[in-house]
């Protein structure tokens, strides 16, 4: 690489050293050195001459070494900064960098219950001790998966968003944004157990949800009990999301509707939604191994 272009590249991080954390000031000088080095094997010697060739070349190359997506894609970051600057002075420079499509993250899948397991979860636990405490964790359960609900839309649900006559709470979710969702008749059945054991609790609040000192429940304690039950019932750690993920996927494997469980979820975009179809394929795929013919590994001869 030139010195030129070693120059460039310097002046860029001085020049940006005011307005970039650190962490991310770091970031780019150890990725654009990458690039230098790169530009030093392929004998360009100025930035002019970069086309999306050498780019896809640096992409494969990289890939091959073993470096990983997220890796990549922040050396293309730190490289479009850079023409970014170097435009400024020189609008005639072309980027090759914009619009050349790069690896995509890989998706993590949300954890999922199956449907025994939701059962096993959800099955009805008689009172011992005090029942309140019995009546409200069910209820509780219950209105996570019956209705989806992310743990911060139940901890502020109040007793006039429940219309228990026609199976219906209203929600408020992510950036106030209100739906209307149904309610199961497992949840139905178990609010209506808890509601009179909260009338004899309560103290000056509307929220749905309290503790036994009669104060609204928070985040933190639904998120306890519902791990506590996931520990006790299952054998394992459960999150409230758990819950919700768990009520997306069986419903999208039982109505294939993915429109109205977009509008059940309450997501802005269908391609939020859209990540259930993942795990519904991930269940046929477990059906198909299990149960056709075809599918079953040949066993070994002795």
């Amino acid at each position: 690489m030139t010195e030129n272009l070693d120059q460039q590249i310097h002046a860029f991080l001085q020049g940006s050293a005011a307005l970039l954390a650190q962490r991310t000031l770091q970031a780019y000088r150890a990725d654009l050195k990458q690039w230098s080095l790169f530009f030093q094997e392929q004998g360009i010697e100025q930035l002019a001459t970069v086309n999306v060739r050498h780019l896809r070349h640096f992409l494969l190359r990289e890939r091959q070494r073993g470096i990983g997506v997220r890796s990549l894609r922040r050396r293309f970051a730190a490289l479009r900064a850079f023409y970014r600057w170097v435009r400024h002075s020189d609008p005639s420079l072309a980027d090759p960098s914009i619009g050349m499509p790069l690896p995509k993250l890989e998706q993590h899948f949300p954890d999922c219950l199956g449907v025994d397991q939701a059962r096993e979860l959800l099955e009805q636990a008689r009172p011992q001790g005090d029942s309140f405490l019995t009546l409200r964790n069910q209820a509780i359960l219950e209105l996570l998966y019956s209705s989806a609900l992310r743990v911060s839309e139940l901890a502020q649900l109040e007793l006039k968003d429940l219309d228990a006559r026609n199976g219906l709470v209203r929600v408020l979710g992510k950036g106030s944004k209100e739906r209307i969702v149904p309610v199961g008749r497992y949840a139905l059945t178990a609010l209506t157990a808890y509601l009179p054991l909260r009338a004899q609790r309560v103290k000056n609040t509307n929220i749905l949800f309290i503790s036994h000192r009669g104060s609204p429940l928070g985040v933190r304690g639904i998120q306890y009990l519902v791990d506590k039950a996931g520990r006790e019932r299952l054998g394992q750690r459960l999150h409230p999301h758990t819950l919700r993920h768990s009520a997306a996927s069986h419903l999208l494997q039982s109505s294939g509707d993915l429109r109205s469980l977009q509008e059940f979820l309450g997501h802005a975009q269908i391609d939020t939604t859209a990540i259930y179809t993942h795990l519904d394929f991930q269940h046929l795929a477990q059906v198909y191994d299990q149960s056709h013919p075809r599918a079953r590994s040949p066993e070994k001869k002795t």
